[in-house]
Parts: structure tokens; sequence; C-alpha cells
């Protein structure tokens, strides 16, 4: 296997399956690790996983995988609407940025419209649950081998 896929988690993701079911859905982050997880093996990757309520932790993971991984999944939860920090650390490495939202932030408040991640990054998939990690490893995926 080469170098992995990371998939990055902001702030609250790891209260997944209790915070705003009605939002987020039922699912914790573990389920959506494993999900993860198995998509990545059946097409020949490894994923490195992680989740943070530390913006300067997610910017070290950023620098991280610029080093060490192919490609970047990441759902900056409340930083997507905040984080110039972010932003620089997606511009500063070289290797391509997915993120995703498991629910529709432009269908919900007005401060949630704007994204500073997804100025940075190749795409954005959002409102599709975790089938938006799903759907973002498919990105990534393509990318790769093309």
């Amino acid at each position: 296997m080469s170098k992995p896929i990371y998939i990055i988690n902001g702030p609250n993701l790891n209260l997944l399956g209790t915070r705003e079911p009605e939002i987020y859905g039922s699912q914790t982050l573990a389920d959506i690790e494993t999900l993860c997880r198995n998509a990545a093996k059946a097409n020949g990757f490894k994923i490195e996983f992680l989740q943070s309520n530390i913006e300067g932790e997610i910017v070290d993971a950023i620098q991280d995988a610029g080093k060490k991984g192919v490609a970047i999944i990441i759902n900056p939860a409340a930083y997507t609407h905040t984080s110039v920090a972010l932003y620089d650390a997606i511009k500063a490495v070289s290797v391509p940025c997915i993120e995703v939202h498991l629910s529709q932030p432009a269908a919900r408040e007005s401060f949630r419209r704007r994204s500073f991640v997804s100025e940075a990054s190749v795409g954005t998939i959002s409102g599709f649950g975790a089938n938006s990690y799903l759907l973002g490893l498919q990105a990534v995926f393509d990318l790769l081998k093309s």
C-alpha cells in the first residue's frame, strides 16, 4: 500500500450519534471510520482517521498529511466558517483536499453558508450523511487514478 489518505474531523464530531441526530444522523464517528476503512481497503488504500476539537491540532494534521499522505478528506465542522488557519494549511500542502459535511450547510443558518475551507479545496460534498465521506473517498480515488 502507498501513503495514506488522511480523514480529518473537526470539533464536536466526537459527539456524533447523540448530538442533534435529526441533523447529523445516528451513526457515530466510529461507525463512519469503519465505513471509510472498509472502502479504502477495498480500493487498495489505507487511511489515517482522526478527530480533534482543537484547531491547532487540525492544522498539524493537515501539515502531516502534506508530508506523509496522498490526499485529505476533511470535515472541519464549525471551523468551516471561521478558520483562516485551516484555509492557509490546506493551501500550503500539495496534496488534494476534499471537504465533506454530513448536513447541507447551505440549507442551514446563514452563518454556515460561508466556507473558508471550500475555497482551498478541490471540491465539497455535503448533505448525504455518512455517505458524504464515502463520496469524498470516491472523489479521492478518482483524482489519484487520473
